[in-house]
C-alpha cells in the first residue's frame, strides 16, 4: 500500500459505482455527481488514469446514466448484483490487472454501494479516496454518515478538484493548460 495521501496518476484507478438512470429521481445530487464523474473523466483520460464502471442490477436499475458513458472513451464496465462489487465474482481478478493501489471512488449509493465497496477495498490492501462532492444517497444524512464511517475506516476524504490537480502534480505544462479547462 502506498503511504502518501496524493493521489497520483500512475497509481489510482476511477471507480464509478452504479451511476445509473433510473437512480437518478431518487437521488438528491445526482446532476452533480454526473457533472464531477465527468470533471474526472476527462481529466483521467488526459492524464491516463483507467476507469472501471459497475452497473447494479441492470435489468432493474438500467445502464449508466449516457452522458457519463459518452464521456469515457476506453473504460470497461462490470455488471453486479452484490451491494459491495468486491464480493461479485471476478471483480477484484479484474481490478488487480490495472495495478494500481489507489481507487478513486465515486457513485451511488453513499450509504449502500459505496460503502461496502469501499470498505472491502480497504481490507483488501487498496488505498480509497472518496470524492465527497461526488457520492449521493436518497437520504442527505445517510450520505454524511457514510463519508464519516469511511473516514473512521482509513479512507482519504477527497474532493474531485484536489485529486485532479494531485494527479497533474505539475503547473506550466500544456497538460496542466488542458486541466484548467477541465477545471473551470
Amino acid at each position: 500500500m502506498l503511504n502518501s495521501f496524493n493521489a497520483q496518476a500512475a497509481q489510482s484507478l476511477l471507480l464509478v459505482i452504479d451511476i445509473q438512470e433510473k437512480l437518478q429521481p431518487a437521488m438528491k445530487r445526482f446532476e452533480q455527481v454526473k457533472q464531477i464523474t465527468m470533471q474526472l473523466a476527462k481529466a483521467a483520460e488526459l492524464l491516463q488514469v483507467p476507469a472501471l464502471l459497475t452497473e447494479q442490477y441492470k435489468q432493474g436499475l438500467g445502464e449508466t446514466d449516457l452522458q457519463i458513458q459518452q464521456q469515457f472513451k476506453q473504460v470497461n464496465y462490470f455488471d453486479k448484483t452484490h451491494f459491495s462489487a468486491c464480493k461479485e465474482p471476478g471483480f477484484l481478478e479484474q481490478l488487480a490487472t490495472y495495478q494500481r493501489q489507489q481507487i478513486i471512488v465515486v457513485g451511488m449509493e453513499a450509504h449502500v454501494c459505496v460503502l461496502q465497496t469501499c470498505f472491502d477495498l480497504l481490507a483488501n490492501g487498496y488505498q480509497v479516496f472518496l470524492i465527497a462532492d461526488g457520492v449521493s444517497s436518497r437520504n442527505d444524512l445517510h450520505r454524511e454518515l457514510a463519508i464519516e464511517q469511511l473516514r473512521q475506516a482509513g479512507a482519504v476524504i477527497s474532493c474531485a478538484e484536489s485529486v485532479i490537480f494531485q494527479w497533474t502534480d505539475i503547473a506550466a505544462t500544456p497538460v496542466f493548460k488542458e486541466i484548467l479547462k477541465i477545471v473551470k
